[in-house]
This record gives structure tokens, C-alpha cells and sequence, in this order.
């Protein structure tokens, strides 16, 4: 024999149901909130214009993650520095929230500031890491800063936990840049970040890219980068325009097997400089000759 529920303890089920319903739409509201401002906020923090040099173009590729609650904290930068040179940024910040959007605009806004007091990689990542350290966060950065002089085609790289850079020249030749880097930023006060110099010749291409653009669970990093190494090789044999090049290596971050930030910077050198054989050296002297790009 069933048994009949009197009618107020009915009323009081489907009133329980109700606000319950009403309590998970508030907060799916409020998390949607959340990671549109982040969007709004990672739009907001990165360049609109890139800078323009005779003879070199510069080309990004964008694409935030925003799957769930998670938002990540990658960016680019390019800038002119006070002395005519241009000033190329790419990082990581750990986590995937707002805070990490926020902590990235301190990054990309403290590496602008400081490029005005010190141009050299090596010295302005340093007193970054010193700055986001003073600050207390919890957080930290990876992150590659290169300075480009564009009457040589000079590019002084300085790398801190990030991933290396890729690179390619006209003559077929293509690898991953080979440079000693030290610790993420944020992380341990008082680092020296050594400096590598680079030659970009005529024809010659480099891509600095984050992480997500490369590793995920259905790719290792190594296979990543291979990947972009072989996509730069024929780019700059092929003549590729940056632009092309960078929506190519973006589109290949589909393969990592999940959705993070994936931001890739190519610089192009199509313009002509003194013939010669690319070099590259660390430190502060001169440069030690050797084939790389």
C-alpha cells in the first residue's frame, strides 16, 4: 500500500529544490563573472600595436584558455626601448585563475618599467624577479625577455624557466636555441640570468612561444618543440611571412591534448644586413663565433 506525502511536506520538497537551483545559478553566475573579467582583464594587459622596424616584421598568435573556472596568465610584449632597440617578452604564470591574470599584468607592467632604467636582458630580468619578490606574492613567472637592435639583427636573449626559443635561417638550418636560463621569476631573490647573443641574417626567423603551444598529455615537450622546429625550417626556406608562420605554430598547439594559454611571437628578418655567418656568445664580451641562427 503506497504511502500519500501530506501536501505541505510536498510543498516544502519542491521549495528545497528551488533554492538549491537558484543557489547553483548565483554561482555559476558569479564563476562566469569571474572569467570573463579575467578575459576582459588579459585583453586589457596586452599590446594592441606591435613595433615596426625597416626590415624586420613581428608577428603574434593569441589564444586565451577559458574551459571551466580556468583562465591562464600567458602573455606577450613588444615594445621600442629608449635606445631604438625592441624590446620582445613572453611568459607563463603559474596557475590558472584571476589572480594568475592579475600577477601577469605586474610581469608584463614591471619589465616595461624597469627596460627604461636597464635595456640588458640578463640585468632587467633580475631586477624584475627582485621586484615581484618585494611585492609577497605567492605566485611566479617564467619568462623570456630578448632585446633586438634592428641596424645589426643582434638578438640578446635572457631566459628564466621558460621554454627555448626556436629558431630557423633561409639556408635550411633550424633548431632550438640553446641558452643556459636560470630560475622562474618570483621565486629566489638575488639571481644572475645570463645573456645569449644571436645573429638573425636575412631570410631567418625566431618564435618564442609558451608551454601550452607545445606540451599537454597527447605531446611531450621534446615532440612539441620538433614540431615548430620543422614548421620554422620550411617557413624560412619557403619565404613564409611572419604572420603565416605564427597562425601555423598556433594551430598546431590543437595536437597537446587539453586547453591552456597558448601564445607564440615570430620575428622575421626579410630586410638586408652585412653578410656574414650567424653567431652566437654568452656574457658581456664579444661574440663567439659558431652556427647558430
Amino acid at each position: 500500500m503506497s504511502r500519500k506525502r501530506p501536501p505541505d511536506e510536498g510543498d516544502e520538497l519542491l521549495a528545497r529544490l528551488g533554492s538549491l537551483t537558484a543557489q547553483a545559478r548565483e554561482r555559476a553566475e558569479l564563476q562566469r563573472s569571474r572569467v570573463e573579467l579575467a578575459l576582459a582583464l588579459q585583453r586589457g594587459m596586452l599590446p594592441r600595436d606591435l613595433p615596426v622596424a625597416p626590415g624586420f616584421r613581428l608577428a603574434v598568435q593569441y589564444a586565451p584558455a577559458c574551459y571551466g573556472l580556468n583562465v591562464g596568465g600567458d602573455w606577450y610584449d613588444a615594445f621600442t626601448m629608449p635606445d631604438g632597440r625592441i624590446g620582445l617578452s613572453i611568459g607563463d604564470v603559474q596557475g590558472h585563475n584571476i589572480e594568475a591574470t592579475a600577477f601577469m599584468g605586474q610581469v608584463r607592467v614591471g619589465l616595461r618599467a624597469l627596460a627604461s632604467v636597464t635595456g640588458e636582458p640578463g640585468e632587467l630580468l633580475a631586477r624584475t624577479n627582485d621586484l615581484l619578490i618585494s611585492l609577497g606574492s605567492d605566485l611566479f613567472a617564467t619568462c623570456t625577455f630578448m632585446r633586438l637592435d634592428p641596424a645589426t639583427g643582434v638578438l640578446e636573449s635572457a631566459r628564466a624557466g621558460h621554454i627555448p626559443c626556436v629558431w630557423a635561417t633561409a639556408d635550411g638550418k633550424s633548431g632550438i636555441a640553446e641558452d643556459e636560463g636560470g630560475p622562474p621569476l618570483g621565486v629566489v631573490a638575488g639571481i644572475d640570468y645570463p645573456v645569449t647573443r644571436y645573429r638573425l641574417t636575412k631570410g631567418g626567423v625566431f618564435v618564442l612561444l609558451t608551454d601550452g603551444v607545445v606540451e599537454g598529455p597527447s605531446l611531450s615537450v621534446e615532440e612539441g618543440l620538433d614540431q615548430v622546429v620543422r614548421l620554422a625550417g620550411i617557413a624560412a626556406v619557403a619565404g613564409l611571412a611572419a604572420g603565416s608562420l605564427a597562425a601555423a605554430v598556433i594551430k598546431g598547439a590543437e595536437r597537446v591534448g587539453h586547453e591552456d594559454d597558448a601564445a607564440v611571437l615570430v620575428v622575421g628578418h626579410d630586410g638586408l644586413l652585412t653578410e656574414g655567418v650567424a653567431g652566437s656568445g654568452n656574457g658581456a664580451g664579444g661574440e663567439r663565433p659558431r652556427i647558430q641562427p
